[in-house]
């Protein structure tokens, strides 16, 4: 367990305040996972940001009529906090009750806090239902591994010495899997996701792929520790020109958590999946 998730409200009995309480928000360095797999803020072999979306956002106009949206924020990969899940649905839901004067209002407000509690600035949009439900949900790019014929045995770690490559052929391709699952390090329960590989370096084998992305099956890790190994482990095997390595989980508590870790600068995407 990340020692400063011990004193978050995961896995703890938790009032439900109704009234703007930012408060709530418990921020967990990111540098204890960080040296667990050998980095530093100094050190960060790969750009990219943490894709949240609320599916309960709600909050009163002065008038005293409710409205309901959905959020989507956007934390910086390199933040120096992460915001621990159960702390951010229950700052969310202290909105319910709170009233602003118009979206602007709740945008900036939501924008102050989420910063300061990453200690990054944080992208915050507020989406009308009709916006989100036009765009429908999407296929992950490129060929889905998940009918390959492999035996599994192990499920309690991640096992990189699983992965192999073709050294000889240089290629540049996406491949994806639903069949990601870890679990949470706090209160055991499962997390489930989808992961997409995006390359060009050194022919990966698919097989090996889809067995290493199994082995998740029992780890306890956060959502976005899960991708940064991910992404560090096939660094290491293909010596890439180029990786992108993201994860869409499905929702728990009305939020769902999406890493995307990448060498490149890239406008990334934060369409929904089928499962979200």
């Amino acid at each position: 367990m990340h020692p400063a998730a011990e004193h978050s409200p995961l896995g703890k009995s938790s009032e439900y305040i109704a009234t703007y309480t930012p408060s709530l928000l418990f921020p967990i360095p990111r540098t204890a996972k960080w040296a667990e797999l050998g980095l530093t803020a100094q050190t960060l072999p790969y750009k990219g940001v943490d894709f949240w979306n609320c599916f309960e956002l709600s909050w009163l106009l002065p008038s005293g009529k409710p409205v309901v949206a959905i959020g989507e924020f956007s934390i910086p990969a390199d933040s120096p906090n992460i915001i621990e899940s159960k702390s951010f649905k229950l700052y969310l839901n202290s909105l319910n009750q709170s009233s602003f004067a118009d979206n602007a209002s709740l945008e900036a407000t939501l924008v102050k806090d989420l910063s300061a509690a990453a200690g990054k600035p944080v992208g915050v949009r507020i989406r009308r239902l009709q916006e989100v439900e036009a765009e429908g949900v999407v296929a992950l790019p490129g060929v889905c591994i998940d009918e390959l014929d492999i035996s599994v045995s192990n499920y309690e770690h991640p096992r990189p010495e699983l992965l192999r490559c073709d050294e000889s052929r240089i290629v540049e391709e996406s491949v994806h899997s639903h069949l990601l699952k870890s679990n949470c390090p706090v209160t055991s329960q499962p997390d489930w996701g989808s992961v997409a590989v995006e390359y060009r370096g050194a022919a990966l084998d698919h097989a090996s792929l889809l067995a290493y992305i199994v082995s998740f099956r029992q780890h306890s890790d956060f959502h976005e520790q899960c991708v940064e190994r991910i992404f560090l482990d096939l660094q290491r095997l293909l010596k890439p020109e180029k990786l992108t390595v993201y994860a869409r989980y499905v929702r728990r508590g009305g939020l769902d958590i999406n890493p995307y870790r990448s060498t490149e600068e890239v406008q990334l995407p934060n369409h929904r999946l089928v499962r979200q």
